[in-house]
C-alpha cells in the first residue's frame, strides 16, 4: 500500500490533474501486487526508475486482475444502480476512466462480460459514446463477435450501422485477415453489405464484395440480390451485369428473385432481346419463371412497342397456370393507350375482367388519360365513373388528370369544381393539381387569377416549385406583359428556386415573341453561366422566333451554329424554316427543305404538312396542296381542322365549292369538329357568290347546332355588303331572326 500512496502524492504534485490520478491510482494498485509476489525490487529503487515504467510492466496475471477489477466495477455499478449506461450522458465515478482511455483494457474488459450480451451491449454503447474513447475496428469487431454469439442480430445491425456512421471502413480487412472466427466474419461481413445496400453506399458495397469474393468469403445470395435492385434502381445496369456474371463465376446460385433483377434491369434500358435470352438461361438451369418474370418482360415488350410479343407472353402465363393481375395488364394497356390505340386497349380491359383480374385505379388513369390528351374528356369522365361504380377510389392522380383534360379545353369552372370534390373525397390537392389548374388559367389569358391561385396554394402550405413559376412566367409572356413575366421570375430567384432550362427558354420566348432579340440573346449566355448550355429546344425557340421576326437570315446562321456544336436539326427545326420560307412567297425553297428533311430521315408533322398545304392552296397550287394531303396520311399523319380549313379556304377562294363542302362533310365523318374559322370560310365565299341563303343556315347551324360563337370576323364575312354604319343593327337583327324572341341564347360578337 505504501507503493500505492507514494505514487499518488507523486502524481498530484507533478500532474495536479485528478484525471490522471485516478488512472494511475488503479494500475498501481495491480503493479504493486504483481511487485509483491514477483520479489521486486524495494519501493525506493523503482521510485528512481520512470514511474510509466513501472506500471505498464505487462503480464498475464496483472492484466487478469486488472481485467477481473473492472468487470466487478461494472457489475457492481448496474447492480447499485439498474438503469446505469442506459446512455451516453449517465455519470459513473472516475473509476471507468482508464477504460474509456485505454483501447486495449477496454477490448479485454469488454471481452470478459460476453457471458452477458446485452450488458456488454449497454456498457459499449455508453462508452462508445464518450468524448475520450478511442474507436478502433478492434472494439467493434468484440461487441459485434458478442452479439453474433450470442443471435442478437437485430443489435449487431445497430451496431454496424454505427461502423458505417463512424466511417471504420476497415472493419472489412480486420475480419477478411481472420480477427474473428470465419463463421462470425462470414456473417458480420454480410451484415455489413446489407447496411451498406441500405444507404445506397454502392461503392463501398461493390468493394467489400469484390474481397470477400477474393479472399473466399462468399456473400449471401440475397445481398447479391439487393444490390443487384440497387443498380437497377440507378440505372448502372454494366456493374449490375458485372456482378451477376461474378456471382456465376464464383459459384453463388442464382434465384429467382437474381433472375427478375435482371430481367427488369435489362427492360428498363429496353435490352428487351437480352432479357428473353437470360428467360432462356434460367428455364436450362431449372429455375421456373414466375408471375413476375413475366409482368417484368410484358412490360419491357409493352415499353418497345411489341405488343404481340407481349401478348404471347399473357398467353403463356395462362398455359402455364400463372395467376395474371393488373400488374400483368397495365402495361399493354399503356403501352396502347400511348400509341392512341383505344380500342385495343379498352378490348384488353374487357379481357383482363374476364381472366379475373380486376382493374387498379392507375388503370383507369392511364385510359383517362389517353383521352384528355386526345380533348375526349366526356369519354375520360365515363371511365371515371365506371372505376367509381366498380368501388374503385380514384386517386389525387385520377382527379389531375380530369383537372387536365377540362384545362386542355378551356373549361376551368368544370376543373374547380373538380377540386373542390376531391377535397370532399378527403384527397389533398399536389403543387401538380395546382401548376395543371394554373396552366389552364393562363392558357385562357386570366393571369390574375392564375397568381391569386398560386397564393392560394402557399396558404395551404403546399410550396410552389420551378414549374409553378415558369407557367406563370409563360403566362405573361403570351399576354404581352413582360414586366410581370421579369417580376415572376425575379421571385422564383427570390424564394431560393433556381431556374431550369425550361425556365429560361420560357422568358426567351417571351422576348422573342415582344421583338427583342439581344434582350433573347442576353438571357442565353446567363443561361449558359448558370451551367445550362444551349439545346436542341433553345435552338429551335431561337430558329423559330427569328422566323416569326422575319429574320431568316439570322435563322439560317444560328441553324448552321447548332450543327457545328454536334447538334442534329429536328423536325420543329425545318419546320420553322419551312414555314418562314413559305411566309415571304419562296414556295420552292420550302420544298427544297421539306425534301432534306425527308432525306435526313426526320418524319415531318401534321404542323409541317399543314403550313405547305395552307401555302399552297393560299396561293392556287391545288394540285400540290392536295399532294401534301394525300401524302400525309399515307405516312400515318392525321391532319386536323386547321389542315382541312387551308384546303377549304384555297378551294373557296377558286370558287370550287363542290370540293370544299366535299371536305367539308370529310372532316364530319372522321371526327374533326369545324371551328368558326371553318363556317366563317363557307359563309364569306357563299356571300361573294350571292347564296345569301346559304351563307344563313351555316350561320344558323354554326350557332344553335353546334354551339360555336360566331366573332367579328363571321360578321364581316356575312355582312360585307353593308356599310359600316348599319352593320350593328343587322347583327342585332340577325340574332334576332336566327335566335328567336325568347333571348334564350347569349352570343358573344367581337
Amino acid at each position: 500500500m505504501t507503493l500505492y500512496v507514494r505514487a499518488s502524492k507523486s502524481l498530484i504534485a507533478n500532474t495536479g490533474q485528478n484525471f490522471i490520478l485516478h488512472s494511475l491510482k488503479v494500475r498501481l494498485i495491480f503493479s504493486s501486487s504483481s511487485i509483491h509476489h514477483s520479489h521486486s525490487p524495494s519501493f525506493d529503487t523503482a521510485e528512481s526508475n520512470n514511474i510509466s515504467t513501472a506500471t505498464c510492466t505487462s503480464s498475464s496475471k496483472p492484466n487478469l486482475l486488472e481485467t477481473h477489477f473492472f468487470q466487478n466495477l461494472i457489475f457492481k455499478e448496474i447492480e447499485a444502480k439498474p438503469q446505469a449506461f442506459a446512455n451516453t450522458n449517465w455519470l459513473v465515478s472516475e473509476e471507468f476512466d482508464p477504460l474509456i482511455l485505454d483501447p486495449d483494457l477496454f477490448i479485454r474488459v469488454l471481452d470478459s462480460i460476453r457471458d452477458h450480451p446485452r450488458i456488454a451491449l449497454r456498457f459499449f454503447r455508453w462508452a462508445e459514446g464518450q468524448l475520450a474513447f478511442k474507436r478502433s475496428e478492434f472494439a467493434f469487431c468484440t461487441i459485434l463477435d458478442i452479439l453474433v454469439q450470442h443471435n442478437l442480430m437485430r443489435s449487431a445491425y445497430s451496431v454496424m450501422e454505427r461502423v458505417v456512421t463512424v466511417g471504420l471502413h476497415g472493419i472489412v480487412d480486420v475480419l477478411i485477415d481472420g480477427y474473428l472466427s470465419f463463421e462470425v466474419s462470414i456473417k458480420l461481413l454480410d451484415l455489413l453489405l446489407w447496411v451498406y445496400d441500405r444507404k445506397v453506399m454502392v461503392d463501398q458495397c461493390l468493394s467489400t464484395i469484390y474481397k470477400m469474393v477474393r479472399n473466399g468469403f462468399l456473400p449471401d445470395v440475397k445481398n447479391f440480390n439487393r444490390l443487384l435492385r440497387t443498380l437497377r434502381d440507378r440505372d448502372l445496369v454494366g456493374k449490375a451485369r458485372d456482378l451477376y456474371r461474378m456471382m456465376g463465376e464464383s459459384g453463388v446460385e442464382s434465384t429467382i428473385v437474381t433472375y427478375n433483377t435482371m430481367l427488369d434491369s435489362f427492360c428498363k434500358q429496353g435490352e428487351v432481346q437480352q432479357a428473353l435470352g437470360l428467360l432462356s438461361e434460367m428455364q436450362m438451369r431449372g429455375c421456373s419463371p414466375n408471375d413476375v418474370t413475366y409482368n417484368v418482360l410484358i412490360n419491357g415488350l409493352s415499353k418497345k412497342g411489341e405488343f404481340d410479343q407481349a401478348k404471347e407472353m399473357i398467353g403463356k402465363m395462362l398455359i402455364l397456370g400463372l395467376k395474371v393481375s393488373a400488374y400483368t395488364y397495365n402495361p399493354l394497356i399503356c403501352g396502347y393507350c400511348e400509341k392512341g390505340m383505344f380500342a385495343e386497349a379498352l378490348a384488353l380491359l374487357e379481357e383482363m375482367v374476364l381472366r379475373g383480374a380486376s382493374p387498379i385505379a392507375s388503370t383507369y388513369n392511364m385510359l383517362m388519360y389517353s383521352l384528355c390528351k386526345q380533348g375526349k374528356v366526356v369519354d375520360a369522365r365515363l371511365q371515371f365513373f365506371e372505376m367509381l361504380e366498380k368501388n374503385l377510389l380514384p386517386d389525387i392522380i385520377s382527379y389531375n388528370i380530369l383537372i387536365y383534360g377540362y384545362c386542355q379545353l378551356g373549361d376551368i369552372k368544370e376543373a374547380y369544381l373538380l377540386l373542390y370534390e376531391l377535397r370532399y373525397r378527403n384527397l389533398n390537392p399536389t403543387v401538380i393539381t395546382y401548376n395543371t389548374l394554373m396552366h389552364g388559367l393562363c392558357g385562357c389569358g386570366d393571369l390574375e387569377d392564375a397568381r391569386n391561385l398560386k397564393n392560394e396554394m402557399i396558404n395551404q402550405g403546399i410550396l410552389p416549385d420551378v414549374f409553378t413559376y415558369t407557367i406563370l412566367v409563360n403566362g405573361s409572356c403570351k399576354v404581352g406583359n413582360l414586366p410581370m413575366a421579369n417580376e415572376i421570375f425575379d421571385e422564383m430567384l427570390r424564394v431560393g428556386l433556381e431556374p431550369d432550362q425550361l425556365a429560361y427558354t420560357t422568358r426567351i420566348v417571351g422576348e422573342l415573341k415582344l421583338g427583342d432579340i439581344s434582350k433573347a440573346f442576353s438571357l442565353q449566355e446567363e443561361m449558359l453561366a448558370r451551367g445550362f448550355p444551349p439545346n436542341l429546344i433553345t435552338y429551335n425557340v431561337f430558329v423559330d422566333g427569328l422566323c416569326k421576326l422575319g429574320n431568316l437570315e439570322g435563322a439560317c446562321e444560328l441553324l448552321q451554329e447548332m450543327v457545328s456544336r454536334g447538334l442534329v436539326p429536328d423536325h420543329v427545326t425545318y419546320t420553322s424554316i419551312i414555314h418562314a420560307h413559305l411566309e415571304i412567297g419562296k414556295l420552292r425553297n420550302a420544298r427544297e427543305l421539306f425534301d432534306e428533311m425527308l432525306s435526313k430521315g426526320l418524319l415531318p408533322t401534321v404542323v409541317t404538312y399543314t403550313a405547305l398545304i395552307h401555302a399552297h392552296a393560299g396561293k392556287g397550287r391545288l394540285e400540290l396542296a392536295f399532294t401534301y394531303f394525300k401524302e400525309m396520311q399515307e405516312q400515318g399523319v392525321m391532319p386536323n381542322v386547321i389542315t382541312y380549313n387551308a384546303l377549304i379556304n384555297g378551294l373557296c377562294k377558286l370558287s370550287r365549292m363542290d370540293q370544299a363542302y366535299r371536305y367539308f362533310a370529310e372532316m364530319e365523318v372522321k371526327g374533326i369538329v369545324p371551328n368558326k374559322y371553318t363556317y366563317t370560310i363557307l359563309i364569306s365565299e357563299n356571300c361573294n357568290l350571292g347564296n345569301w341563303n346559304e351563307a344563313f343556315r351555316l350561320y344558323k347551324e354554326m350557332l344553335l347546332d353546334k354551339g360555336i360563337q360566331p366573332d367579328s370576323c363571321t360578321h364581316t364575312a356575312l355582312l360585307k355588303q353593308l356599310g359600316k354604319e348599319y352593320k350593328s343593327n343587322a347583327v342585332q337583327y340577325l340574332e334576332y331572326v336566327v335566335l328567336g324572341n325568347d333571348g334564350t341564347a347569349e352570343v358573344k360578337t367581337v
